[in-house]
């Protein structure tokens, strides 16, 4: 660095910029810390009060404890003396008794609670209730005993709530009376029409009355606990009210509607008046509703049409959503409702007269006609329920033409037709579908657009087996099919006509696209809300703060905060087209299944099928052209499959016929895209493997088959992508045919099968070193020599001749001398090695006929010398070896 000060100089002027530096950061901290504590003044800490000591029971629990206990055994007791010792007594005594104790259960609460002992005075009530229990029972047993045991109870329940009522008002302080008189009020009608001998269906409408009751009792009273009981109590004969209409409606349907009419009003008016539950209770009037309208549709339809009957009524009920329009929701939202909504804040929706959305919306319903926004949502899902249902119903002959075909019973080409299934499902299956598609293809939101594709695509599916086409009709059927369904996959925009443009997530600007239209219309836009009223402004943060539930402090982590970035919604064209592709896919499956079974059929349906993928292979887009261009490679083998068929082949001729797909994907992957023409090469692999497969069985063909493998894998490695894979793979297919082909000629020689793997090897591992003189001469010479040198060692063990080995010593003596001259380990170590083996291979039978022809002490008096004279020069030895492998380490 050149400095234009001198040093002593430049260093004080760097100590006195650092200084300042340091006052600065001094003086930004303390104005940091002023505006922390400004902002956000510290919370003053409340004062730490000592705990008092925990008790095992509070007073309060303990309390009730013993009050409940004494007044169960006080109820034991009255029970016990009612049921045992009323006999032993006269009638006088007996109602003095049952008078003076009743009274004074039902009178003790008033001066307990004047003394402010509730808990006291409830127990006390809860005895007198039951004694007045008591006091109908005995009254019954004394006085009316010839009265009929089930008309007595409900008159006597129906007394007893009126009396608990009337007392649970005036004491109203106490908590018990109140529900006990909803309970006791559950048996009067219901067991007077029991007494009266009326059947199930006069016991569902005296359930429904008093359900409705209950009903009333839950909108028009404030205690929690009367609600609470009279709720479960309305659910509950409500319930089996609509239960037994429903069952009804299946055996008797003009009995069964009014009752489930007259449920489904009471129900709908509850989701009124609880817009709480108002979700729930519109559901139920729906579904009471749709069972009493298709009940009676049924009786006066065939039996196949009653699941379309049931299917209208609820695509009618389901409309109900669209009463509440666009127009209607923003002009009456400004309010709450009157009467609908009193008390309980239930914003509805209000059609105003003469409005385009009130009129259409509502069907004629009428100006000013208020439906909440719970009720409709439940109503639409009442009905859309019922109809998902119907199209469940209408599936199975769309999953037997599909898979049908699939599930050969038949032989390939015989001209035989397997017998369909599900030849007696009702026909009306399709029109329910139809009815289905027609539906959801009115509604703008893509996941009714992609349901009506899929039903669309299942109602082609299923004509044939609901109308029972013939077999060529069935196939033209399900070619077309396919070619509509790729034809969308591939050009999706009509699909899309009229759908909304997606809403983009809080604080994304919206964004439209030109198969959605761009924006929708105020009338096709979502319910919105009134505005909400401005909140008090606050002061603008600097530019760069954070804001949002991050800036809540000076230590809030603001990066786990912060809030996720949405993803952006899906295109609808993409989710469209992908759906429709797998339609057509499935579609095209099932056509060539079918196609089978006649020759000339077969040929149609394949060539089909392969211009179809074909044509989306080269118009589409992403992932589809690339599933597209392997099911075309697919398609065309199953051509050639055909072809060889018809022509009689046998299995090596027809592998010869099927390279041609491998070399016809090579020459269009030489063209296509990268994706698209890494996929069909692929599969066009696949399909060579295959080939081999086939040739297994004629080692010669298996020889051809590979060397024609090998040319076009040469002929793929000229791309320049394609050349370090497609080049070994060349090689190996070389390779493997020489072997094949040696093979076949009975070559049982090992050269004959190693020095192709050598040569090339060494060439290779010669060009790397000449490129790379670092290189190690085991990875660039040693896989090459070893192919060679060890099998032919191994041979030359087992050969009794001379010529092997000969042959064999002079290349390992050349190849060390070659390690020894080039500094060569690779060389120097294998050359060696396998001389060594040779020679000890040649010497042992005379180092044999020697060890035989010497004094039995010689041999170990030469093993005491050489291990004296190794002993003697120890170390000079170690310093031999020592330097012989540094000068092997310093080979490459």
């Amino acid at each position: 660095m050149d400095n234009s000060l001198p040093p002593a100089d430049e260093l004080v002027l760097v100590d006195r910029e650092l200084a300042q530096l340091d006052a600065r950061r001094s003086q930004l901290l303390a104005r940091r810390a002023w505006l922390v504590q400004v902002l956000y003044p510290p919370l003053a800490a409340a004062p730490l009060r000592p705990r008092p000591p925990v008790a095992d029971s509070t007073p309060h629990s303990a309390q009730n404890v013993l009050l409940t206990l004494g007044g169960t055994l006080l109820t034991i007791a009255a029970v016990a003396f009612t049921l045992v010792s009323w006999g032993s007594m006269g009638i006088g005594a007996r109602a003095t008794v049952l008078a003076v104790v009743t009274g004074a259960a039902l009178a003790a609460p008033v001066a307990l609670l004047r003394r402010g002992l509730v808990s006291t005075a409830e127990s006390v009530a809860a005895l007198g209730l039951v004694l007045t229990v008591l006091d109908a029972y005995a009254l019954h047993r004394v006085a009316l005993a010839e009265t009929d045991g089930l008309g007595y109870t409900a008159v006597a329940s129906a007394v007893l709530a009126g009396v608990w009522t009337a007392y649970g008002s005036a004491l109203s302080r106490l908590r018990i009376p109140l529900p006990v008189a909803v309970v006791a009020a559950q048996l009067p009608l219901p067991v007077g029409v029991l007494a009266a001998g009326g059947g199930s269906t006069a016991f569902a409408w005296a359930a429904l009355v008093t359900a409705t009751a209950d009903a009333a009792v839950v909108l028009w009273t404030r205690p929690a606990a009367v609600r609470i009981t009279a709720g479960t109590a309305a659910a509950a004969l409500g319930g089996w009210a609509l239960l037994t209409g429903g069952w009804l409606s299946l055996v008797s349907p003009w009995s069964g509607a009014p009752l489930l009419l007259a449920g489904a009003a009471v129900a709908l008016y509850a989701a009124w008046r609880a817009p709480a539950f108002a979700v729930a209770a519109s559901a139920l009037a729906g579904l009471a509703a749709l069972t009493a309208a298709g009940g009676l549709l049924r009786t006066a339809l065939p039996a196949d049409w009653a699941v379309p009957g049931y299917d209208l009524c609820a695509l009618a009920l389901a409309s109900v959503w669209r009463w509440g329009g666009r127009g209607s929701e923003l002009s009456g939202s400004a309010g709450w409702a009157g009467e609908a909504g009193e008390g309980s804040g239930a914003p509805v929706t209000t059609v105003p007269a003469g409005s385009p959305s009130g009129a259409s919306g509502a069907g004629g319903a009428g100006a000013g006609v208020r439906v909440p926004r719970g009720i409709r949502l439940g109503l639409a899902g009442a009905g859309a329920g019922v109809a998902a249902l119907g199209v469940v119903w209408a599936l199975p002959p769309a999953v037997a033409g599909l898979l049908g075909p699939v599930a050969r019973t038949t032989d390939v080409w015989s001209g035989e037709h397997a017998a369909r299934d599900l030849t007696s499902y009702p026909a009306t299956a399709v029109l329910v579908l139809a009815v289905a598609v027609a539906a959801l293809a009115a509604l703008p939101r893509l996941w009714a657009r992609c349901g009506a594709l899929a039903l669309a695509w299942a109602l082609l599916t299923a004509l044939p087996v609901s109308s029972g086409l013939p077999y060529a009709a069935t196939l033209a059927l399900q070619l077309v099919t396919t070619a509509a369904a790729l034809g969308l996959a591939v050009r999706p925009g009509p699909l899309t006509r009229g759908l909304r443009a997606a809403t983009a997530p809080a604080g994304q600007p919206g964004t439209g696209t030109p198969e959605t239209g761009g924006s929708a219309t105020p009338q096709e836009s979502e319910p919105t809300a009134p505005p909400a009223t401005p909140a008090p402004a606050t002061p603008a943060a600097p530019a760069g703060a954070p804001s949002g539930p991050a800036a809540h402090g000076p230590g809030t982590p603001w990066h786990a905060w912060a809030p996720r970035p949405q993803a952006p919604p899906r295109e609808p064209a993409t989710v469209l087209g992908r759906l429709a592709y797998t339609g057509g896919l499935a579609s095209a499956v099932s056509a060539v299944a079918l196609a089978l079974d006649v020759r000339g059929a077969t040929f149609t349906a394949l060539a089909a099928v392969l211009a179809l993928l074909t044509g989306v292979a080269v118009l589409g887009t992403g992932a589809r052209r690339v599933a597209s261009a392997c099911g075309a490679v697919l398609a065309a083998t199953g051509l050639v499959f055909a072809v060889a068929a018809a022509g009689g082949f046998e299995d090596h001729w027809t592998a010869l016929a099927l390279l041609l797909v491998p070399a016809a994907t090579a020459a269009v992957g030489a063209r296509a895209p990268r994706p698209v023409a890494l996929a069909v090469e692929i599969t066009g692999g696949a399909v060579g493997l295959l080939a081999l497969g086939f040739t297994a069985s004629r080692p010669a063909f298996l020889a051809l088959a590979l060397a024609l493998g090998g040319v076009i894998a040469a002929a793929t490695a000229v791309r320049p992508e394609r050349r370090r894979f497609a080049s070994w793979t060349a090689a190996v297919l070389f390779l493997l045919a020489t072997w094949v082909r040696l093979a076949v000629w009975d070559v049982t020689t090992p050269e004959a099968y190693t020095l192709p793997v050598t040569v090339p090897a060494l060439a290779f591992g010669f060009l790397r070193r000449r490129r790379d003189p670092e290189a190690s001469s085991w990875t660039a010479y040693g896989p090459g020599l070893a192919v060679t040198l060890l099998p032919s060692l191994c041979a030359a063990w087992t050969d009794p001749e001379w010529a092997r080995p000969l042959a064999l010593g002079v290349a390992a003596l050349v190849v060390t001398l070659l390690g020894a001259r080039f500094r060569l380990q690779a060389l120097l170590l294998l050359g060696g090695t396998v001389l060594a083996m040779d020679g000890l291979h040649e010497l042992a039978p005379y180092v044999v006929q020697a060890v035989g022809a010497l004094p039995r002490w010689l041999p170990p008096a030469l093993a005491g010398l050489l291990l004296l004279a190794v002993g003697a020069t120890y170390e000079q030895r170690r310093r031999d070896a020592r330097r012989l492998r540094e000068r092997l380490a310093r080979m490459r």
